[in-house]
């Protein structure tokens, strides 16, 4: 028997079926993401001290080290779960990062479309709903963040990644020079990119560019960031760790086994 696809995935989508290795066109079908990557809890009443900005036509939060640019730091790409880039939560998190003394570039993956916008209008018309149980509610919910998942595929997020990474290279060389490279961290939806971020891939979607050699044929080229770390990741497959080059440090709830050997069955 094959081993299944997904490689991590959350309690709550113990029902989600398992996702095909990149490429598929159906990669992004058929899972759910939970409340804790689609709404904030509530805020401690901290206010965020990084600025939001534009590399290009991309909202990015920077935050930096109170000390920078006179003290030595490294940068750290920080990619959120649905909530986004303008969640408070999400903002304080890169301060934290900047407090240990990176230079945190947090980009909008999503366009302005985060998926707190999308649960907030159902919660919104729940009046509409109550007459019917909190499990059909929670349907309807669960249906909106698929049809929000289906807009943000990687073909969507990595051009924007990409995007950002070249700017914050040029806009930051002494902290990339310093640490010898990008760091990344990422949640939920964010983490499954820090993942292809720190593979080697053929695939021109990943590395913005046609890796293309005319006698060898396709060329792997990356990892694209020299380490990272993620915690409950989405929509992660077996091929993506497979990929895997760049340290990369995992707090998952589940993990199966991932085997480089070819499945002969």
């Amino acid at each position: 028997m094959s081993e299944p696809e997904i490689a991590t995935k959350a309690p709550e989508s113990d029902a989600a079926e398992a996702f095909p290795v990149p490429g598929d066109s159906q990669a992004q079908s058929g899972a759910s993401m939970g409340e804790h990557c689609t709404t904030d809890r509530p805020s401690t009443g901290q206010k965020a001290t990084g600025e939001m900005t534009k590399f290009k036509d991309v909202d990015v939060y920077i935050s930096k080290p109170a000390d920078y640019p006179h003290s030595p730091s490294k940068l750290l790409l920080l990619l959120t779960g649905g909530t986004g880039v303008k969640s408070i939560n999400n903002q304080l998190q890169a301060d934290m990062y900047a407090n240990q003394g990176f230079v945190v570039v947090m980009p909008d993956q999503f366009s302005g479309d985060p998926a707190s916008s999308t649960t907030t209008a159902v919660e919104e018309n729940l009046s509409l709903i109550e007459q019917v149980k909190l499990k059909a509610a929670e349907t309807v919910k669960s249906f909106m963040i698929d049809m929000w998942l289906a807009r943000h595929t990687p073909e969507k997020v990595l051009p924007i990644i990409h995007t950002v990474l070249d700017s914050a290279k040029d806009e930051y060389a002494d902290a990339v020079a310093n640490g010898g490279g990008i760091y990344a961290a990422g949640y939920c939806f964010g983490a499954k990119y820090v993942i292809l971020l720190a593979g080697e891939h053929p695939d021109t979607a990943i590395h913005g560019q046609q890796p293309k050699d005319e006698e060898a044929g396709m060329v792997s080229k990356g990892p694209l960031i020299k380490a990272g770390a993620i915690a409950h990741a989405t929509l992660v497959t077996r091929g993506d760790l497979l990929a895997l080059k760049a340290p990369v440090t995992m707090a998952c709830v589940g993990m199966l086994k991932v085997s480089a050997e070819t499945d002969s069955s």
